[in-house]
């Protein structure tokens, strides 16, 4: 299992790689840009992400964009619905026009809001379709 976790703030990132450090290879960036580059080399390198843990709110492009971003370019790869990865944003903001939006527009898997609680995030993971031990 990989999971790519996409969080500028350093105390979200340590909690989510807290959580999910049992469950398979973890890789970490900070924003939306890196989240792109990390997801198109994830493919090059034939090792897809499972699952893609995604902030809303960070600099220089946000997770609604990078989310669009990554559909779009899962698009031209001639990956299939079934196939797409797995995406669960995440915010601070209990906005449901950001909701709407991740899920709409975005095509986001899940959302969770913060603080992020470990069997609320477990509970999406598997809401997603992915299989967890225990």
């Amino acid at each position: 299992m990989r999971f790519l976790i996409v969080e500028d703030d350093f105390g979200s990132r340590r909690l989510l790689q807290a959580i999910l450090k049992e469950f398979g290879e973890i890789e970490t960036v900070v924003d939306g840009e890196e989240a792109i580059d990390a997801f198109k080399l994830a493919w090059s390198e034939e090792r897809p992400y499972d699952l893609i843990l995604l902030d809303i709110m960070m600099p220089k492009l946000d997770g609604q964009q990078a989310l669009q971003l990554i559909r779009s370019t899962e698009k031209e790869m001639g990956v299939s619905a079934k196939n797409e990865v797995k995406v669960i944003m995440t915010t601070a903001l209990e906005d449901p026009a950001n909701v709407i939006r991740a899920f709409n527009r975005g095509g986001a898997t899940g959302y969770i809001v913060k603080p992020i609680q470990k069997e609320v995030l477990l509970d999406e993971i598997r809401k997603a379709g992915i299989e967890l031990p225990g």
